[in-house]
């Protein structure tokens, strides 16, 4: 049981140990962590203030903003911090803290793009019934779906987690806390916990394949002439573009790390920045520049308060 541990506090051993190397990385993922907040807030801001952004695909937009805030801060602050400290621990309580939120708002995240996908689906192939199926009851009870389905996904990572003796040695071999890296540090065998996990995660990660098959059936252009006219079609194709290149970006990392055994590469870690620092600053630039709608909203949002300011 967890009572059996000898070990409060964890080590955690870093993505790069040249103390040089080191504070060019706090510069340039300080960058890429305030980026990710500005311009995700931004977003949320954007979307919860202009009425002309108030259909369900905004209305999903801005919680996937916010839960993507919400989960680069699980690590990323962290993992700033650590850059500037010759020893960086954490302790066992917090390290359970930090995989529980990250598994939470990671399958949240995942859920949430499942219900964009959904979102598109309908307005292309039933653009009569839109209104009708996605109505703002529905929305809401999908966003609350969404959180439900990952706050459950998390319990069970932890649930398995918390029985295991802890024996050392203390020292986590990679830049935050996740199963992997703490399982190797039980002192009794993890197979079956780590089937367990790779249940647990493969279940949501293997919503990647039929997701992206359908994010391409239904943005064939086959199926857009059937449903608008060319301008409607030049519309939906971009959103569909930016749907799918969020959706590669963030089950890509995802799939490679926990749907295969674990290993200690630099690989493993430097894929892991990937998804979990550039991922989130990524989301926003590819909605926001592909997006007509949302840029004028930001300009007129922005536009009028520069005006009220200089009046």
């Amino acid at each position: 049981m967890a009572t059996t541990n000898n070990m409060t506090d964890l080590i955690i051993n870093g993505l790069f140990q040249d103390a040089e190397v080191q504070r060019v990385c706090f510069v340039f993922f300080l960058s890429v962590y305030l980026a990710t907040v500005v311009g995700n807030g931004l977003i949320v801001v954007t979307v919860n203030v202009s009425k002309s952004l108030g259909s369900p695909m905004y209305f999903f937009l801005s919680y996937l903003s916010f839960v993507e805030i919400c989960y680069s801060s699980t690590v990323v602050p962290k993992f700033i911090t650590d850059l500037l400290t010759k020893i960086k621990t954490i302790s066992l309580k917090g390290c359970l803290a930090q995989i529980f939120f990250f598994h939470f708002l990671g399958v949240t995240e995942i859920l949430l793009l499942t219900v964009m996908a959904y979102d598109r689906y309908v307005a292309i192939c039933k653009p009569l019934y839109y209104t009708t199926i996605m109505s703002r009851t529905v929305c809401h009870h999908l966003v609350a779906g969404s959180w439900v389905g990952g706050f459950f996904h998390s319990i069970i990572q932890i649930f398995i987690t918390l029985p295991l003796p802890f024996c050392g040695p203390n020292m986590i071999d990679h830049y935050f806390c996740d199963l992997h890296p703490l399982f190797q540090l039980a002192c009794t065998d993890t197979f079956v916990v780590g089937v367990i996990m790779f249940v647990n995660s493969g279940l949501f990660s293997g919503i990647f394949l039929p997701l992206l098959w359908s994010c391409l059936l239904y943005c064939h252009p086959g199926q857009l002439e059937k449903s608008f006219c060319l301008r409607g079609r030049h519309k939906a194709l971009s959103t569909c573009a930016s749907h799918i290149m969020v959706v590669v970006l963030f089950f890509g990392p995802a799939i490679f790390l926990y749907l295969r055994p674990a290993s200690t590469y630099t690989a493993d870690k430097l894929v892991a920045v990937f998804y979990t620092v550039i991922t989130p600053m990524l989301n926003p630039i590819i909605y926001t520049l592909r997006n007509a709608e949302v840029k004028n909203a930001m300009r007129k949002m922005w536009g009028k308060k520069i005006n009220s300011k200089v009046g």
